[in-house]
């Protein structure tokens, strides 16, 4: 769970944009400030350090084509380094109490972000654009459906709905 702050650069990048072009932000951010990592391989790059990230002004990032919003949620997240340290140490349910306190975090990057660094079997992304319809249909036959829809469906595996939530998008059709 120490991973907490190099999870949330990348789910940060993701807010309201496309896998696809989250995923192209990425690159161009760690090909321009992530450092060689360790090894055989010349071209692998770590990921950018947090006073790389916290120091820069907002309009450095606008090339890379991230606006001012999740630049600012970046630099945040980068100022709070040692703070998500601590964090990682707690359980997910305080960790993500103490996550909704800063700008730009909101219940989908909490619970994308405690999926991974915390491998929290109940994290779930409320919020997400296809998520949503993708549970509803699954479990009721219903193309559309909304975030407390899901909720709702997925109540009954309370503790385990993101490990549910991704089971069900592994082995259902989607709408």
């Amino acid at each position: 769970s120490s991973t907490l702050y190099h999870e949330l650069l990348p789910v940060i990048l993701g807010q309201r944009i496309t896998a696809q072009e989250a995923v192209r932000q990425w690159h161009r951010l760690v090909r321009r400030l992530g450092q060689p990592a360790p090894g055989p391989h010349p071209t692998l790059r770590l990921p950018p350090t947090a006073p790389d990230l916290a120091g820069r002004p907002a309009w450095w990032f606008h090339p890379l084509g991230i606006e001012t919003r999740r630049a600012d949620a970046l630099r945040e997240v980068a100022r709070r380094e040692v703070q998500l340290h601590e964090w990682a140490q707690l359980s997910p349910h305080e960790a993500a109490t103490r996550l909704r306190s800063l700008p730009g975090i909101g219940q989908w990057t909490i619970g994308s972000a405690l999926a991974t660094a915390f491998g929290d079997p109940d994290a779930l992304a409320v919020g997400d654009y296809h998520l949503k319809n993708a549970i509803v249909f699954a479990l009721t036959g219903r193309a559309r459906g909304t975030d407390e829809e899901m909720l709702d469906l997925l109540e009954p595996y309370t503790g385990q709905r993101g490990r549910a939530a991704r089971l069900l998008l592994a082995v259902s059709p989607r709408p």
